[in-house]
């Protein structure tokens, strides 16, 4: 597929491997809507980095769970590249502890990011995406390994999952692909922040290759996902190293 000259949009774009997958994309000659939270000088940075690897970027902010916001972040991007083709839901957030003790008010701030983020983020793609694009949907490998700690966050991302496989059968005729990314643990502050250093020894040790996913290998699987690989559709797609 020639990716030159299509446009993509992803949350969370301004750090960890949300930022990996901007770059990536803007190698691959796309214009790239970078979303931000909070930090617009992170976004920035990260905007001029894809001018750096051959691309074109815009700094768009905004909460992912609020529906005027994310229209006006679309609206922003179409304006700027004169459409979207490729929609990444990066952003996310993971906050752990036992389902018996986790606090309510946590769970809740999980469910307005990652559910009804990626629902408000789904729909504005669904109505806007132009044919031959593509929408791809963050869950996690611990869907599968099933840690004890991560109940919070694995429903969460479960609820990513089904949702992108209904979606996927939603856009039938409009040859537009929906899928999922989980990724293993992947050495960024998201994944880092409050393990000691056994712990992220441990888990860098599962996987079968032995060592952590970097964020630049969970890019290179959106990349296939957004361009070539259009005969994977309605599907989650493990980048882990074969951790399970």
């Amino acid at each position: 597929m020639d990716t030159a000259g299509r446009v993509a949009l992803v949350t969370g774009g301004s750090g960890g491997i949300g930022a990996a997958v901007v770059r990536r994309l803007a190698a691959d000659g796309y214009s790239v809507g970078v979303h931000y939270a909070r930090n617009n000088l992170t976004a920035d940075r990260v905007v001029a980095d894809a001018a750096a690897a051959g691309g074109h970027g815009l700094a768009v902010g905004g909460d992912v769970g609020d529906e005027a916001d994310m229209a006006a972040a679309f609206d922003a991007v179409e304006t700027a590249f004169g459409g979207i083709d490729v929609v990444v839901n990066a952003a996310g957030i993971m906050l752990l502890g036992p389902i018996a003790e986790l606090s309510l008010a946590d769970l809740d701030r999980m469910h307005h990011t990652n559910i009804r983020g990626t629902f408000v983020v789904s729909q504005q793609a669904a109505r806007r995406i132009r044919p031959g694009g593509a929408i791809i949907n963050f869950s996690t490998t611990v869907t599968r390994t099933q840690y004890p700690g991560y109940g919070a966050y694995v429903a969460s991302k479960a609820a990513v999952e089904g949702m992108t496989l209904i979606l996927a059968r939603e856009l039938k005729g409009r040859n537009i692909t929906v899928n999922a990314v989980a990724p293993g643990p992947t050495a960024t502050a998201l994944f880092l922040d409050g393990k000691d250093d056994a712990t992220i020894t441990r888990l860098a040790e599962a996987p079968p290759l032995e060592r952590l996913g970097e964020p630049g290998d969970i890019a290179e699987t959106v990349a296939f996902l957004a361009g070539p690989g259009r005969w994977v559709n309605g599907q989650v797609v493990f980048a882990n190293g074969g951790l399970a």
